[in-house]
């Protein structure tokens, strides 16, 4: 692919051929491709194209260059220019992958105009339309309407489609169900809050989920080290990108070797992370499942609630433990870790003599008598704070019990255990 191309002198208006403005032809303008690459099958599957701009020698910001241009309302001859560079570079490489151009959103008022325009372009470049991908910022537009209405057009003119920064300021899962695009793409702020917070980590891998089970891709842009990548993978996102990999450059084979050979480099050190964290989190269940039975043999030979509670919530991430009775209320008061709160601050602390047979732990141990079972994540209403509640049946001398130990998952290995049903 080229390096630096002067910009074509010429513009598309349907058949129309026009020269381009004084103010676009002044500038040098050179495409770069950023590598977009699947973990899965560890190659290289697309490129996202990227303007640099020259002025006498000197560098020129973009973003400079499109203020200018709107000043001068010539926003949408520049954006064919820049696409038709991208088109012809691209196009030069000849290699069989997507190209993601990004659209600007003044491209989706006159959809039919634009994307004919486009279509010429990719005509005159030798690319067929279904090679690609168009991103588009979802909330770009004042109109989610004339939106929708470009993304319609452009899918039957085979363009692929992608939101890009999704996550960022008001998007929502109602409008990408709507626009069902092939691929959604991140904003890499949920990956930066992701590699610092343990909720924010959470969040960032039931979004991917949800995305991934409305029927799109997943893309995580903005990776640059290791621990990014590594949470990255471990959301299962389809496609990865970022400056780990490789920095935009020319679309040539030696940028998709280096990038294919930093993906693998990533993925056999995140295979590695996976084998020490599923050993740690495997020593740290079977450490808890042997205090769990303990204490129940503890307890059936009579000993003190409290006392045999201590080891359990000596282990980290261990909050509580309580007992429930064959109808599920609660026998006297929590076992607790840490100085006792205050329950003039909160009317749901003190909670003996209360009812937990409809929650999900108390049914699981009726259920499965000769398991320890784990519930599902929830919120406890002793503390507020996202919970999991271990339980498992017991023969004490007044009758059978379910005993429950409440676990703050957020809090044990960085938030990195994955519970199982049964221990």
């Amino acid at each position: 692919m080229s390096s630096v191309v002067r910009l074509p002198r010429r513009i598309y208006r349907g058949a129309e051929i026009t020269r381009a403005p004084d103010m676009i032809n002044d500038y040098d303008f050179s495409s770069v491709y950023q590598p977009i690459l699947s973990p899965t099958h560890r190659k290289l599957v697309g490129y996202e194209a990227l303007v640099r701009v020259r002025k006498n020698n000197e560098s020129v910001s973009p973003f400079a260059l499109f203020e200018q241009a709107e000043a001068k309302d010539l926003t949408a001859e520049l954006d064919r220019h820049l696409l038709q560079i991208h088109l012809d570079n691209f196009a030069a490489g000849s290699q069989p992958v997507w190209l993601f151009l990004n659209i600007n959103p003044g491209t989706c008022i006159h959809p039919e105009a634009s994307l004919e325009k486009l279509a010429l372009q990719c005509q005159s470049s030798g690319i067929d339309p279904e090679k690609v991908v168009l991103e588009l910022v979802e909330t770009a537009s004042d109109n989610p309407e004339a939106l929708l209405d470009f993304i319609l057009k452009a899918k039957a003119h085979g363009f692929q489609i992608a939101i890009d920064d999704f996550g960022m300021g008001d998007s929502n899962f109602e409008r990408l169900w709507r626009i069902n695009p092939l691929i959604v793409k991140i904003d890499r702020s949920l990956l930066m809050n992701a590699q610092d917070h343990t909720r924010a980590r959470l969040l960032l891998n039931s979004l991917v989920r949800m995305i991934r089970e409305s029927g799109s891709l997943v893309l995580i842009e903005g990776i640059e080290n290791n621990a990014q990548a590594h949470i990255a993978l471990a959301t299962e996102a389809d496609l990865l990108q970022g400056f780990l990999f490789a920095r935009p450059g020319q679309g040539s084979e030696e940028l998709t070797q280096t990038a294919e050979t930093a993906l693998r480099q990533v993925m056999s050190e995140s295979e590695r992370w996976c084998q020490n964290d599923f050993r740690t989190r495997e020593t740290y269940l079977k450490l808890l499942r042997f205090e769990i039975m303990d204490a129940c043999h503890a307890l059936a030979r009579g000993e003190e609630f409290d006392r045999v509670c201590r080891p359990l919530l000596q282990m980290e991430g261990v909050r509580r433990c309580f007992l429930l009775d064959q109808k599920g209320v609660q026998q006297g008061s929590l076992a607790q870790s840490g100085a006792s709160r205050n329950a003039a601050f909160n009317p749901l602390y003190q909670s003996a003599g209360a009812c937990w047979s409809h929650r999900e732990y108390f049914r699981n141990a009726l259920e499965r008598p000769q398991h320890i079972s784990c519930s599902r994540p929830y919120v406890a209403l002793p503390d507020a704070r996202r919970t999991v509640t271990l339980s498992t049946g017991t023969s004490l001398a007044q009758g059978h019990r379910i005993f429950c130990v409440d676990i703050h998952p957020d809090e044990v290995l960085d938030g990195q255990v994955l519970f199982p049903d049964t221990l």
